[in-house]
């Protein structure tokens, strides 16, 4: 039966499971404490702020569009933006005084300053599929981007096939007839 105290390690550098588990709760607690924040912005972004986002969306868009994607992209950028909520009022107030079906009935009376940075933001997700241009920024809608949709029938995604992930065995698409001449 080995001592419970070995000349070759001194007490100091002792490590004992309690005092192990102890300090993997703490470590495990302060990188939890880390997500708190972004944790309480998307708790923050209510099915009622996702369905105005989603309304003007599709004045600004011309698209048919993807109502859950339309959370994701709202929810991140409430993140990055607390004041995105106040901002789609004000454009949807814009939008609703014009009495607007598409974006260009309205968009040349939204102000210069947040209001339109707010509105080509939300441009710009949905076509990239990502809501900053950072190295690291979580891209959600890849697929679905729209900057891939008019192509779709005739262009692949980069990295998939047109019949989905790992889908090689696709036929292209044959050419129209070139004319003569």
């Amino acid at each position: 039966m080995p001592d419970q105290v070995r000349d070759d390690c001194p007490t100091a550098f002792s490590l004992d499971r309690r005092e192990f588990l102890a300090g993997a709760f703490f470590v495990g607690g302060l990188a939890a404490f880390g997500t708190l924040p972004a944790a309480s912005a998307a708790a923050s972004w209510s099915a009622e702020s996702a369905a105005r986002f989603q309304e003007i969306s599709s004045l600004l868009i011309p698209h048919r569009l993807n109502a859950e994607i339309g959370k994701r992209i709202g929810s991140a950028m409430s993140q990055l933006n607390p004041s995105l909520s106040d901002h789609v009022a004000g454009l949807l107030a814009i939008a609703k005084q014009k009495n607007a079906k598409i974006v260009e009935d309205f968009f040349p009376d939204v102000p210069e300053g947040p209001l339109k940075q707010t509105a080509l933001a939300i441009i710009s997700a949905w076509y990239l599929g990502v809501v900053s241009d950072a190295p690291d920024a979580e891209v959600f809608a890849f697929e679905y981007a729209l900057m891939y949709q008019p192509t779709r029938d005739v262009m692949t995604i980069p990295s998939y096939a047109i019949s989905g992930p790992n889908g090689w065995s696709s036929n292209a698409p044959p050419l129209s007839d070139m004319p003569d001449f």
